[in-house]
């Protein structure tokens, strides 16, 4: 009996199973088979049977009913996409979607951060984690024929590293077959808490058909059978999941308080210019309304003013007694006040928007309310003109992305300028500022979602410049969040930014403010403007091309003139087109009688320097990689991979793309592969450090730059440390006067040729402020050449009468490369004796000398002392003066005696002594 009843209770029903079809054989068919929900659950399952050709597929509207194998029409209430599946409800996660989060590469002997995350529905969209761990949204799907996915995701940190992939390919076209989809975000959090990615409307196109139909989502509806899409209900209705019809909103289970209205309730705005040229301040409610006026302590909606002359017209354009402002004319100009006028001759127009009175938005410009998670701002204006300044408008939530979005079709040199090889082909400039309480953030993006540049909190009145270095066509956007905390409604609504002024240079279809110089043709009496060569600029006695002098370099959007040409620093010289100053790695240095000679091209032209590595609180591993173009006028080259994956590695080493930066030394933060489940190391937050070239010199200061060798281990060496200052205008949200770096190349034979690139160590990251980058670069490349006093000659013993003479280098050597050490060389000598022996005679030959000069000058000076001796007694005989000597000769005296008194008439200092000796005695 047990056995009985267990059969009938295990035999399967039509609600036990469902059916699937196989792959397609060779021959193009397959077979549909039962599939029980719960494997073993059940018996008694129908048999196979042929299922549908393999190219069957169903139109939009329509599913494909397994039991009768035919498409059938939805019903109302839901819809089909056909070939197509849409993810559009996320009250939970739908089958097939799994999360798998990957431990994280954490900092060895600390906590281990275990990670769990998980992406969490959040009925309309989808939220990724907040957290450092890498966490994977994975879905598999099978395709019949090529297809495609598309989503919806809002992506506002820069600091979240967000990455979608097929496993095929990085791209969003589909194979044919099984496709593996993830998307994966892994935040580090550097500085502040990690903002989530949102993710809505995921749809896949490409399969060959759908066994069911998707209910409409609560708020919509289908009225007929076979739709392809849901509606939303009109205003003042609901409807509940599945819906085909709306309800009057006539009750609900609870109700919300309504406040009185405030000032932050409305807002004023300008009507456009009528006829008249005046133009109306107008108060509007915020809708949706949400407070209550006409009761006590509310704020009534103010009337509107009188009419107010329109503002002029922004330059570049005109008004021709009409509404609206009409651009100037090619080859004319307006400042918008005035008719177009155009050109003189020698002159072009500078072509260009400028954008400083906003009665109405641009024809170029568009603006938006953004919310993956709140679909009401969708047909909101973000922003709203306000005459003399754009302000970001109301929403309908705190957490709202107000967007304002300007188009750029190209950029078009100047003609004189045209030729010009310089990386820069324009410039966008805005003077902005902003008020709020809440924690609000201003963002300037390029294409949508590479941020260039963002603001945190209340920022004054300030101008920021962004140069664009491709000739292509851009989309620059500002969007304005005023709490990134999920919230329904508006309680900073006065938190605001507003752009005074908006200006973008060499716009290709832009208008003209005012007329710049150009270079006429040598043609007489020609008034045509015509390219200057690469490095040349505009004379203004001559209207004429002239070429910058040696060694400088072209300053962009210089006034015309020999000013246009900036002097090269020291020890560095210009480009063949006069676009940049470079070092060409070699170095002079002199100092008193002694110069030093450095050759600088062992190092190589650019050098890269991973420090690190850094954690984040979390215990996340990053590093951040520098790269340095010394000499040789190769540039450095950081590329951002995080959004760019699908640009190829040729493209990256070129500097091509839009997150490329191609300058002197650049900085990007590395997230290592290791433990974070990407297929590769992350690059991301590339920026510009120093673009141009200051000069090279072993002054420890250069252009208001200080080198601070403090920094480093100090060195006793006599060999000077060579430095290179580098400078980028480029302003930042935290360094307003852009970055300036310091590389410092120290000698040390000790190092390879390569050498060893070093931060300091009181400042990890390579700078102290944040505004000042320092490297070391510690090389033997960087000692000077050799010279004839690097060495110095030592004697070898004289053997078999021949003695070595070698040459040595003075310790420590430092320097490289240069003269070398010249050959031994082999002289002959004499022997040891022979030196003895003619020391021996010389010496006993000096011994004879002296004995004879003794008793020559002994025996000489008696005979002096008795002839004194006789003179002084002769002269005191009965105190008379001797009688006067007779001139003859007298007898008895000889020549000889004769010569010695006339030589030694004067009596010697031996004789005066005796002289006086004997006067006393007297």
């Amino acid at each position: 009996v047990f056995l009985n009843i267990s059969s009938i209770w295990n035999k399967c029903s039509c609600t036990d199973y469902y059916y699937e079809y196989t792959e397609c054989d060779s021959t193009g068919s397959r077979w549909r088979v039962p599939i029980p929900q719960s494997p073993g659950a059940c018996t008694g399952l129908p048999e196979p049977v042929h299922g549908t050709e393999c190219t069957f597929s169903c139109e939009a509207g329509e599913f494909l009913e397994m039991s009768a194998q035919e498409c059938t029409p939805c019903a109302a209430g839901s819809y089909s996409l056909g070939s197509g599946i849409r993810f559009d409800q996320w009250d939970s996660m739908p089958a097939g979607f799994s999360s798998l989060a990957t431990s994280l590469d954490v900092k060895p002997i600390t906590h281990v951060f275990l990670c769990s995350s998980t992406w969490v529905p959040q009925g309309s969209y989808l939220e990724s984690n907040r957290d450092e761990c890498t966490v994977s949204l994975i879905y598999a799907v099978h395709l019949k024929k090529q297809g495609s996915v598309s989503f919806e995701y809002q992506y506002p940190d820069n600091n979240l590293l967000f990455e979608f992939f097929v496993t095929s390919r990085y791209c969003v076209n589909l194979k044919s077959g099984t496709n593996i989809l993830y998307w994966r975000t892994g935040g580090v959090m550097m500085a502040k808490g990690v903002k989530p990615v949102l993710l809505k409307n995921v749809q896949i196109e490409g399969v060959a058909y759908t066994s069911e139909c998707f209910p409409c989502k609560p708020g919509s509806l289908s009225r007929i059978p076979g739709s392809t899409a849901c509606e939303p209900c009109p205003r003042d209705t609901y409807a509940g999941h599945g819906a085909s019809s709306c309800t009057p909103s006539e009750g609900s289970a609870y109700c919300k308080y309504r406040p009185p209205c405030s000032k932050k309730d409305y807002f004023q705005f300008h009507t456009a210019c009528d006829n008249e040229g005046k133009t109306h301040v107008i108060y509007k409610w915020i809708e949706p309304k949400i407070c209550l006026d006409g009761v006590t302590g509310a704020e009534p909606l103010p009337p509107s003013g009188e009419k107010e002359p329109c503002p002029p017209c922004n330059p570049g354009f005109y008004n021709n007694d009409t509404a609206t402002c009409s651009p100037c004319p090619p080859g004319t100009f307006s400042d918008g006040m005035k008719p177009c006028d155009r050109c003189p001759a020698g002159t072009e127009p500078n072509l260009g928007y400028e954008y400083k009175w906003w009665n109405i938005l641009p024809a170029n410009m568009k603006t938006s309310c953004f919310n993956v998670g709140n679909s009401k701002c969708d047909g909101m204006n973000g922003w709203e003109v306000a005459r003399d300044h754009i302000q970001s408008g109301a929403g309908s939530s705190d957490n709202d992305y107000l967007i304002l979005n300007i188009h750029i079709p190209g950029f078009k040199l100047p003609t004189s300028m045209s030729s010009h090889s310089g990386t820069e082909f324009g410039r966008i400039t805005f003077e902005f500022e902003i008020v709020c309480v809440a924690d609000c953030e201003f963002y300037f993006m390029m294409v949508s979602t590479t941020v260039v540049e963002s603001w945190e909190g209340t920022k004054t009145r300030q101008t920021y410049t962004h140069v664009m270095t491709q000739n292509a066509s851009v989309s620059y956007t500002w969007a304005f969040q005023r709490t990134n905390q999920p919230s329904d409604v508006r309680r900073y609504v006065n938190d605001v930014v507003r752009i005074y002024s908006v200006s973008v240079s060499n716009v290709v279809d832009g208008v003209a403010s005012r007329c710049r110089a150009c270079a006429l043709s040598t043609r007489p009496s020609s008034s045509t403007c015509v390219p200057c060569p690469p490095g040349h600029y505009i004379d203004a006695r001559t209207s004429r091309c002239t070429e910058c002098p040696r060694n400088t370099h072209l300053v962009p959007h210089a006034t015309p003139g020999p000013d246009a040409c900036k002097p090269c620093g020291p020890a560095s010289r210009s480009d063949k087109d006069h676009s940049l100053c470079y070092s060409d790695c070699h170095f002079t240095h002199t100092e008193g009688n002694v110069t030093l000679t450095y050759d600088l091209s062992l190092l190589g032209s650019v050098g890269s320097l991973m420090n690190g590595p850094s954690f984040t609180s979390k215990g996340t591993k990053y590093f951040h990689l520098f790269k340095i173009g010394l000499c040789g006028g190769k540039m450095a080259v950081c590329t951002d991979n995080v959004t760019d994956l699908s640009i190829a590695d040729s493209q990256r080493e070129k500097g091509e793309g839009i997150s490329a930066v191609k300058t002197f030394i650049c900085q990007s933060t590395i997230i290592p592969a290791t433990g974070r489940g990407f297929y590769t190391a992350l690059a991301s937050q590339s920026i510009n450090l120093a673009d141009t070239l200051l000069g090279v010199t072993v002054a420890s200061t250069l252009d208001g730059i200080r080198a601070r060798p403090e920094l480093y281990p100090q060195t006793t060496k006599k060999v000077p440390d060579v430095n290179f200052y580098y400078r980028s205008l480029e302003p930042t949200s935290s360094c307003e006067s852009g970055h300036s770096a310091v590389v410092t190349l120290r000698c040390n034979a000790e190092k390879s040729t390569k050498g060893e690139l070093a931060v300091p160590s009181q400042c990890p990251a390579g700078t102290c402020d944040g505004c000042t980058f320092h490297f070391l670069w510690e090389s033997s490349a960087a000692c000077p050449t050799c010279t004839e006093t690097d060495y110095h000659q030592i004697e070898g013993a004289c053997k078999g009468g021949h003695q070595d003479l070698l040459y040595v280098w003075t310790e420590p050597k430092l320097c490289m490369e240069g003269l070398s050490l010249p050959e031994k060389k082999t002289l002959p000598c004499e022997g040891v004796e022979f030196w003895v022996r003619l020391g021996a005679g010389l010496g006993a030959f000096t011994a004879v000398l002296l004995v004879s000069l003794t008793c020559y000058f002994w025996k000489k000076n008696k005979r002096l002392e008795y002839k004194y001796s006789r003179l002084v007694i002769s002269a005191n005989k009965e105190c008379e003066m001797p009688g006067a000597d007779s001139c003859a000769v007298m007898e008895g005296e000889n020549e000889g005696d004769m010569e010695d008194e006339i030589v030694y008439t004067k009596p010697s200092l031996l004789g005066k002594l005796k002289a006086i000796a004997s006067k006393v005695r007297v």
